[in-house]
């Protein structure tokens, strides 16, 4: 191609590697420049590259990312000699749509426009006498330069960390003491909510922290309009506003075309111009924060997952092997009787039936394990179904008294039984075998964990209209069981409905179970449409256990005369 004829001193095409793809330039036959010795050579492998080149590599980066040309005031060296260029480096769309290169073009920089470049000023009182040495000074400048500095530190800072908290404060503080701000600030920025939270902040006094805050871009129309541009917003001056800023300057950071948060500057105590330089600044920075924020944010993730993991395992192999003992305890007292049977052990016909009547509720408490494992099995994999139909609550209540009321009588515990008074038949909709297994499991419970008082189960009817599976029930129906039991400590309820867990393991081996009872019920539960809740005082204060269940019909009440 005929670079020569677009009348630019400086053109040449790059990937984003920074290959050179194509080179052209006025000057490189008097800087003993071969431009064939450039194409296809790694950037920093040609006589021809960029001081900062790794800045240098992010903006085109940068462009081809966003498809959006930009200038770029740059030095690069030739010969060993340092050459200050303007640069305008615009995307190359290939075939596909997709960008894949950049055309680069460009002229050098004499000394006036050095000086207006807007990161070029030398420092006050360096005025060197000849060109060349007025552009070595600035090079060394431009090394120095505090801003690309500050980006540069930021940069490594937050690359040696993927603590979210860390990134988030070390780049308030870096950006607020750099450019003395009043406050700066990392707002979060949830895409599905689009709820903004302030993260971390750096405030000078006297303003007033926002750490914390939850801000609303309907209230502060500044919001919006920097959540709807992909460029920094810079405002100058402000109306009265709830957070006193005078001035602002804002920038989204991304990830993947997707917005995570805000980076904010705000100034309180004047109006302040936002230099280019300052903006740059930012934009630069917001590029660099938005990668992180998002490698943090998943490093996070996976290590609460982990945390999960390693928690679920642990459970997992605690319940194993309290499951193995309470599967070993039945099957050998069902082994052990039977063999005294068989050996004839028995000395008449009754001893040999109080043997076999030990086998046999072996038997049956060695079933009730195993249907708790399967079903807990079930639950994991996401096969419990359940048909439901309608039932009368009494046969429920009668059938719960039927099995155990003699188990608390054996324990010389009071148990009372308290339906409401109504005309007619309490009417229900659930699975009968379900609610049945939920009741003897927490009335047992209630029995089991009790040593004196006793046990109380009630039901109350609640007229209220409620919609479960998208059919509407005229009300519901609260069962509660009670007991003057130990109680579980206030910190410890938290983890009474999860799987494989129980309160502590001297319960687990002073009353047996397999701590799946209450996960199991609480499952069963929410799938026929109820709630279950866990209710103590505290330890020896007594339990209570409630969960409702739709009401099919509403009864005719009784009332008082």
């Amino acid at each position: 191609m005929d670079w020569q004829g677009l009348g630019a001193e400086l053109v040449f095409t790059q990937d984003s590697t920074g290959r050179y793809l194509s080179f052209y330039w006025e000057a490189a036959r008097d800087r003993g420049l071969v431009a064939e010795a450039l194409i296809g050579q790694p950037l920093t492998a040609t006589p021809f590259v960029p001081i900062e080149h790794e800045v240098y590599l992010e903006r085109l980066q940068r462009v081809m990312d966003r498809r959006l040309p930009e200038t770029y005031f740059c030095m690069f060296v030739c010969g060993g000699q340092d050459v200050p260029l303007e640069l305008a480096i615009s995307p190359v769309l290939a075939a596909n749509g997709g960008v894949e290169s950049v055309l680069v073009m460009g002229r050098m920089l004499d000394r006036e426009a050095i000086a207006s470049a807007p990161y070029a000023a030398l420092p006050v009182g360096q005025d060197p006498d000849n060109y060349q040495d007025f552009v070595t000074q600035l090079a060394r400048n431009v090394r120095r330069n505090p801003y690309q500095n500050l980006v540069n530190q930021i940069v490594r800072n937050i690359r040696r960390t993927l603590d979210l908290e860390t990134i988030w404060q070390q780049t308030v503080d870096s950006l607020g003491e750099a450019l003395q701000v009043s406050r700066c600030l990392i707002v979060s920025y949830d895409a599905r909510s689009e709820k903004l939270r302030v993260e971390a902040e750096f405030c000078q006094a006297p303003c007033k922290p926002m750490l914390g805050e939850r801000l609303d871009p309907v209230a502060e129309p500044y919001l919006q309009q920097a959540l709807d541009s992909v460029d920094p917003l810079a405002i100058e001056q402000f109306d009265d506003n709830l957070f006193e800023q005078k001035s602002a300057l804002i920038v989204s950071t991304f990830y993947q075309n997707q917005r995570n948060a805000l980076i904010c500057l705000q100034q309180c105590d004047r109006v302040r111009h936002w230099s280019a330089a300052e903006i740059e600044l930012v934009r630069e920075l917001a590029s660099q924060m938005g990668t992180a924020i998002a490698h943090a944010t998943l490093y996070k993730e996976l290590e609460q997952a982990s945390i999960k993991a390693e928690e679920a395992s642990r459970l997992k192999s605690e319940f194993l092997a309290s499951t193995s003992h309470e599967l070993r305890t039945p099957l050998n007292g069902i082994i052990g009787f039977l063999r005294l049977i068989l050996d004839g052990m028995a000395d008449d016909p009754q001893e040999q039936r109080e043997f076999l009547e030990e086998a046999h509720r072996s038997a049956i408490h060695l079933l009730n394990l195993i249907n708790d494992i399967l079903d807990i099995a079930k639950i994991e994999a996401g096969k419990m179904e359940i048909d439901l139909s309608d039932l009368q609550l009494s046969d429920l209540f009668e059938a719960v008294e039927g099995f155990t009321r003699s188990q608390a009588q054996r324990k010389n515990l009071s148990y009372e039984i308290r339906l409401p008074a109504t005309r007619e038949p309490i009417v229900v909709y659930g699975n009968y075998q379900r609610l049945l297994q939920i009741m003897l499991n927490l009335v047992g419970n209630a029995i089991k964990f009790t040593h004196e008082g006793g046990v109380t189960i009630s039901a109350e009817v609640i007229k209220k209209k409620s919609q479960i599976n998208g059919q509407e029930f005229p009300g519901t129906v609260r069962v509660r069981v009670a007991d003057t039991g130990i109680g579980v400590s206030l910190e410890k309820q938290s983890t009474l409905f999860q799987k494989f867990t129980q309160v502590d393991a001297g319960r687990t081996k002073a009353y047996g179970g397999t701590g799946l009872g209450l996960a199991i019920s609480q499952k069963l539960i929410e799938t026929m449409g109820g709630t279950i809740n866990f209710f103590s005082m505290g330890e020896d204060l007594g339990s209570t256990v409630t969960f409702t269940m739709p009401l099919f019909q509403i009864p005719l009440m009784k009332t008082s005369d």
